[in-house]
């Protein structure tokens, strides 16, 4: 059996003395595992490293057997990841969510999404609003997405600032002002598929309490996980970024 496709390297593993089994998300065939034979060699080692854009070539007698991958490297990252904190977490808090969908399982949406990522870590300011949508198609793509289009509670379509932890529907301001203390924020970017790039520092903060609400109660917490670490250190250091601004 064999296939080519593209793929996000999201991690690796030794395997043997000189072999390296790679984990990826590929467009076609969904997260993937692979054995490059003489992965571990010095001309090898910098092209097999999480965040790089390759393709990849599967071959297997098989196709429950793990098979091997031969990889021709599209696009290094590993150099400007190295450069950057808040990059190199953004890509390791990717891998991690894209570890929550089963393997060989394809969502081309979601691979779409973090080649996206991958490819604007030199773009801080475009970087955390696309990693909360990226949650939110997580969510999606698990089957507990939100419903942002219309109040929960009349119906309309303006004015949507919170969110319900009960239900994840939108609620307007006029609906929710009494209830306020217990309802989540929902961001002016997140609301109505809204492409806004550039939202504030506030916005965005509020977009990761939404979305870290429901991964942590819908699907971390029933798998007996926490939040990724990667998720609080990339949080870290935007707080750092964003300083008194937020």
């Amino acid at each position: 059996m064999e296939w080519r496709d593209d793929g996000l390297i999201l991690g690796t593993r030794k395997h043997g003395e000189t072999s390296i089994i790679v984990e990826a998300m590929t467009r076609a065939h969904g997260r993937h595992f692979g054995l490059v034979r003489g992965g571990r060699s010095k001309r090898m080692q910098p092209l097999l490293q999480p965040g790089n854009h390759a393709e990849f070539v599967w071959r297997a007698r098989l196709d429950e057997h793990l098979g091997t991958f031969a990889v021709e490297p599209m696009q290094l990252r590993t150099a400007r990841l190295m450069a950057s904190a808040e990059a190199l977490h953004a890509v390791c808090l990717v891998a991690a969510l894209l570890r929550l969908a089963a393997e060989r399982d394809p969502h081309p949406a979601l691979y779409e999404t973090a080649v996206r990522i991958a490819g604007g870590i030199d773009r801080p300011e475009i970087l955390a609003p696309l990693i909360v949508r990226f949650e939110t198609e997580i969510l999606s793509q698990m089957g507990f997405g939100l419903d942002l289009a219309a109040c929960a509670a009349t119906g309309a379509t303006k004015d949507l600032v919170y969110v319900s932890p009960k239900s994840g529907r939108a609620v307007s301001k006029a609906a929710g002002e009494a209830y306020k203390a217990r309802l989540l924020p929902l961001p002016a970017f997140l609301r109505n598929g809204n492409m806004e790039d550039d939202p504030p520092p506030a916005d965005i903060l509020d977009g990761f309490k939404l979305t870290g609400f429901f991964l942590a109660r819908d699907l971390f917490g029933p798998r007996g996980q926490t939040l990724p670490e990667a998720r609080g250190a990339y949080l870290a250091e935007l707080a750092k970024r964003f300083g008194s601004t937020a």
